[in-house]
């Protein structure tokens, strides 16, 4: 899980070149992916009208009294619970823990990253015992998951063990395949690249197809570049608008280096941005300080005043409380 945090959403170096000018995040933000479904979005419904909220919260301690406590310390904080609750797994860490159960009780969805491993040898055939023991351990939780099955596949890092486009494709229907041997329905399948991916064009090359994928997703951050977001994810959003799955954003976040002004603005800007797009029909903030990295990999919101505040004011819209 270490491995993931730290490379989640953020690449490249701890600074930016120089000092970016502000961008103008007052203008009306365009709307992109207007389809406001309905859509068969799997176990895990999209709901009808407005966004579900969540994070990936980082504990103090990679425990389940520590991830409990972040959790609930930031849900205090906001005054509500959240709807979606990010998990990251490696390829051998099952779902279903104590910490997985208690949010399940609370009446979250789970929303699983499971970081799979070389797309080969998944079509191989080595990991189908471990990829069993998977299924099976989400079919025993009896609740809808979201499963973002190697997340940020597209990451240039990554193309040792994703190979290509085509290797991933082929890995997803397998281990799909092996879900449904296994009657783990209760699984909506989220496709989830990075919006750079999308900027350098080669994101799509990895799409496994409208009849396997259940939501589309995309990871947006304001870390080296400070743009709204509606420019970081606007070629995903042109490409989303064509596909008829309803989008959760699975990660998005705005760095400490652009400021507590800049980083409010941002936020409020993205809050606008989600309901000018109603395709978006779920959103999870990445609240995480990942150790070792600069401030522009720096996204906690815990302790800044007026950007928690802006977070606070994006979570308790009912927009984002359908």
């Amino acid at each position: 899980m270490t491995g993931a945090l730290l490379l989640a959403g953020c690449s490249g170096g701890d600074k930016p070149d120089k000092p970016a000018p502000s961008p103008d995040l007052s203008g009306k933000p365009a709307a992109v992916a207007v389809n406001r479904g309905p859509f068969l979005s799997g176990p895990v419904r999209a709901p009808k009208r407005g966004a579900l909220v969540g994070a990936w919260i980082k504990p103090d301690e990679l425990t389940h009294v520590g991830r409990l406590a972040a959790v609930d310390t930031l849900e205090n904080d906001l005054g509500r619970r959240l709807s979606i609750i990010n998990t990251y797994r490696r390829f051998e860490q099952m779902v279903g823990t104590s910490s997985d159960k208690e949010f399940l009780a609370q009446g979250a969805t789970l929303m699983v990253s499971w970081a799979t491993g070389d797309n080969r040898s998944i079509l191989d055939g080595e990991h189908d015992d471990l990829i069993r023991k998977q299924a099976r351990a989400i079919r025993k939780i009896h609740r809808p998951v979201l499963l973002r099955m190697r997340w940020e596949m597209d990451r240039p890092n990554l193309r040792a063990t994703m190979w290509s486009g085509g290797d991933y494709i082929a890995a997803w229907k397998y281990v799909r395949a092996i879900f449904k041997q296994e009657r783990a329905n209760n699984v909506s399948w989220v496709w989830c690249p990075t919006a750079e991916g999308f900027i350098r064009g080669d994101a799509p090359d990895f799409y496994p197809g409208d009849d396997q994928v259940d939501w589309t997703c995309v990871d947006v951050y304001a870390g080296e570049v400070f743009r709204p977001i509606g420019q970081l994810m606007g070629p995903f959003l042109q490409w989303a608008a064509q596909h008829p799955k309803p989008i959760v954003i699975g990660e998005f976040g705005v760095a400490k280096a652009w400021g507590s002004a800049g980083r409010a603005a941002w936020l409020k800007d993205a809050a606008r941005t989600f309901k000018a797009n109603p395709q978006i029909k779920a959103v999870a903030y990445f609240e995480s300080d990942p150790e070792g990295n600069g401030p522009t990999k720096q996204f906690q919101l815990t302790g800044d005043k007026p950007a928690f505040k802006a977070f606070h004011a994006l979570v308790k819209d009912p927009y984002f409380n359908p």
